[in-house]
């Protein structure tokens, strides 16, 4: 950690390294780095053809759906537990 307080760290995503900064523990920025470089293999294993850049757009594109979907979901849970909550009171 530097006089900051940000934590930095190089991960490999896809092949490249980068070098990566953040208040996030240096952990979690790993776990971060590796779920997308695990996302770019993915798609890169489906579409051998596609070049890097597109298999980053591809893998930004399902990880913003996974995260739209999850706060939808979220948010549904979160209407299921203030309306019981008011049918409680």
């Amino acid at each position: 950690m530097q006089g900051d307080g940000k934590n930095r760290l190089t991960v490999d995503i896809f092949g490249q390294q980068y070098r990566l900064s953040g208040k996030a523990s240096v952990n979690h920025i790993r776990m971060v780095a590796g779920f997308v470089d695990d996302k770019m293999n993915e798609i890169a294993k489906g579409n051998h053809r596609l070049d890097t850049a597109k298999i980053a757009v591809l893998t930004a594109v399902n990880i913003a759906d996974e995260y739209f979907r999850l706060r939808q979901e979220y948010e549904a849970l979160l209407k299921i537990l203030h309306d019981d909550a008011n049918d409680k009171a």
